[in-house]
Parts: C-alpha cells; sequence; structure tokens
C-alpha cells in the first residue's frame, strides 16, 4: 500500500452551488483523492455531479444563513471568519481548490497544504475599481460599507497566502498574479477540459458564434456592436445574464446578428461545431470555451490577454486582437477570413486535446504525491 493510500484528505472548496470550471477542477481532484469535503455552502445537486456524497461534506454557517443558496455572495464579509471555523487538524493532506477563500483554511505545521488557485480574489483585487462602478458602489454609505469590506478581506487574502505549502495555477497569467499579490511561486497545470464532449467537424457552415454567461468583464456587448458594423458577416450569441437585455437592444434591427439566450449543451455543442470562428473577447484566467471549441476543430478568434494566450496558437489554432474595442475586433475577423483556409480542423484539435482530464490528473497526481513523499517520507 503506498504511502498516499494512507494519508487522510481534506478536500476544501469556497462553495459548490453550481458546475462550472473550478467544480471540473475539484471533481477530478476528488477522484484521485476522495476525502472529506468542506465548503461555505452547498447543494445536492452539484454534490451529484462531483461524485460526493452529502455526508462526506462539512459546510460553513454561511449555509444557516437566510436565502444563503441565492444570495451567499451578500455574505462576502462572513467568508474569512466562516472558512476559519473548520478543524481540519486530524488530516494529513488538505487540497484547496480556491479563487475566493479556501486557501485560507487554518492549517498546522504537520500538514501538507497544496492549494489550486483558479484566481486570487478578482474583485477584490484586479476587478475591485470595475466590480464597484457596476455595483453602483463608488459614492454613498453602501459604498464606503463595501469599499471597508474589500480592503479587509485583501489584508487578510494576503496574510493567509502563508497557510499554503505550495500553489498550483491555472495557467501563467494566473501564476503571475499570484507572484504579484502574494509573493509566492506557482507550478502550471493546466484545468481538465471534457474535450471528449466536443468532437471534431471539419465543414464549416458560414457564421461566427460566441458564448458565454452575459457578465460586464465578458464583453459581449462589444462583439455585437463589431458585428453591427458588418452586416454582411453572421453572428450567432448564445448565453444568457446580466448583459442579456444591453446585447439584445444592440442586436435589434440587424438581421446578421442572432441572439439565442442559453441553450442547452446539446445545441451549444452543434454551434460551435459548424461556425467558421468562435468569437471570445474576455481576459480570462485561463477560460475553458476557447478550448472547447477548439475541440470542435473550430478556430478562436481571440482577446490576446489572459490564459487564451496559453490556449489558442496565433495564425495556427486563432487569431488575437489586442484591444477591446470595436475596431480591432472587426480587424480581426477581416484578417481571420482573408486566412481562414490556412486553419487546419484536425490541428486545432489537435491543440485542444492538450487540456484533457488524463493529462491533468496525471499532472496534478505525479505533483501531490511527489510532495506527500518529500513532506512525509
Amino acid at each position: 500500500m503506498s504511502k498516499e493510500t494512507l494519508m487522510n484528505f481534506a478536500i476544501v472548496a469556497d462553495w459548490l452551488v453550481t458546475f462550472a470550471g473550478s467544480e471540473r477542477v475539484l471533481k477530478e481532484i476528488y477522484s484521485l483523492y476522495p476525502g472529506d469535503v468542506f465548503c461555505l455552502i452547498s447543494n445536492d445537486e452539484t454534490l451529484r455531479k462531483l461524485g460526493v456524497d452529502p455526508s462526506k461534506v462539512t459546510q460553513s454557517f454561511i449555509s444557516r444563513l437566510p436565502f444563503a443558496q441565492k444570495l451567499y455572495r451578500n455574505y462576502l464579509a462572513f467568508f474569512p471568519l466562516a472558512i476559519e471555523q473548520f478543524d481540519l487538524s486530524k488530516y494529513d493532506v488538505i487540497i484547496s481548490s480556491s479563487h475566493a477563500v479556501a486557501k485560507g483554511v487554518i492549517t498546522r505545521h504537520y500538514q501538507l497544504h497544496i492549494s489550486y488557485c483558479h484566481t486570487p480574489i478578482r474583485y477584490a483585487w484586479d476587478l475591485y475599481h470595475q466590480y464597484l462602478r457596476e455595483a453602483n458602489l463608488e459614492k454613498g454609505l453602501k459604498a464606503y460599507i463595501a469599499k471597508n469590506i474589500l480592503h479587509h478581506i485583501r489584508i487578510w487574502d494576503y496574510t493567509t497566502a502563508n497557510r499554503v505549502d505550495y500553489f498550483v495555477a491555472n495557467s501563467n497569467y494566473t501564476a503571475a498574479r499570484i507572484k504579484k499579490i502574494y509573493g509566492r511561486d506557482a507550478i502550471v497545470i493546466y484545468p481538465p477540459v471534457d474535450v471528449d464532449k466536443f468532437t471534431l467537424r471539419e465543414e464549416k457552415d458560414n457564421f461566427f458564434l460566441t458564448a458565454s454567461r452575459m457578465v460586464p468583464y465578458k464583453m459581449i456587448p462589444l462583439i455585437a456592436e463589431a458585428f453591427s458594423s458588418m452586416p454582411d458577416k453572421k453572428l450567432v450569441i448564445i448565453g444568457d445574464g446580466p448583459d442579456f437585455e444591453k446585447v439584445k437592444k444592440i442586436a435589434k434591427g440587424f438581421k446578421n446578428i442572432e441572439v439565442l439566450g442559453y441553450q442547452p449543451f446539446e445545441i451549444l455543442r452543434d454551434y460551435m461545431q459548424r461556425a467558421k470562428a468562435f468569437i471570445f473577447a474576455a481576459e480570462e484566467d485561463f477560460g475553458i470555451i476557447p478550448v472547447e471549441a477548439q475541440a470542435c476543430g473550430t478556430p478562436v478568434i481571440a482577446y490576446g490577454k489572459g490564459g487564451a494566450k496559453e490556449t489558442v496558437i496565433d495564425g495556427k489554432t486563432g487569431i488575437f486582437f489586442y484591444d477591446q474595442k470595436v475596431d480591432a475586433l472587426v480587424e480581426a475577423v477581416n484578417l481571420f477570413e482573408k486566412n481562414q483556409d490556412k486553419f487546419d480542423p484536425k490541428e486545432i484539435r489537435k491543440n485542444a486535446e492538450r487540456f484533457s482530464p488524463e493529462n491533468f490528473r496525471k499532472s496534478f497526481k505525479d505533483f501531490v504525491d511527489l510532495k506527500i513523499k518529500e513532506k512525509f517520507g
């Protein structure tokens, strides 16, 4: 029996109420190191998708606060206190999957704490001013309270970085932010993308596609505006969210822009397979959906900053634009159309396969097992 088999593992997450990118990472981690799970709040549907028995999950007091299942983010001020209430003293190895506060659990000198960091808390650091602006919290009493909370979150977030023995980042972009904010080095292990669900289709139809949750930093209105100035080019938009009505308003009157709203996976995949190119205008820490598009053999026209720089190969699997403005995107689309015959769907698919769950599991297990051996002999 191997040393790691004899270890007691605790898995710590921020919240488990949806099933998105960070939860997909957690599912793979849990498959490698099943143990007790700790989180601020969870629901049974997400736990089922993760393959986690609810009896093995410990939730924080946040889960007992009014309307917590839907409004848990309103309790941000209590997150640091809540995550520190978990008693993990009986565990040998703690693995946190953190994009908010999970990495701040209290650990002891005899324990090994490895944190898979999706991002330092973005609304407290990089997106601080944007968050306040979009939430209309720049002036007034509520603004003062919000700014004070985020100020203390930043202090707590920085000081708790030393509770982690080793950081694993989801991209070189995130690793650089970890170094800047925490002063800590991180190794990069790209997150798993279920590329086998997105099969190759070599024949493409004559339309462009973008798909996303419509939150401001995803820049979906910018994409719609760009295509409103290119009436000869068709754009299909899939997704919903706070910016949905704004996008519909921009698209109104333009027959070349089709806004479908939320669509089930099978329809999204069909459009992704048939699109001549996928448009991605966000600055993401990693960005799973450009990889999913490439798994379909579909090239990506992407904003050339953030994780996309590591998942899209300029001139081979896609084209970059370097300014989040309409003119820059229009120029990139036109450049793509002049060169679209140079993009080989099979090569694009091959690039996406670098990010398979199998590659993630091997890289992550090799790293964790090595650190267990170094720590415990």
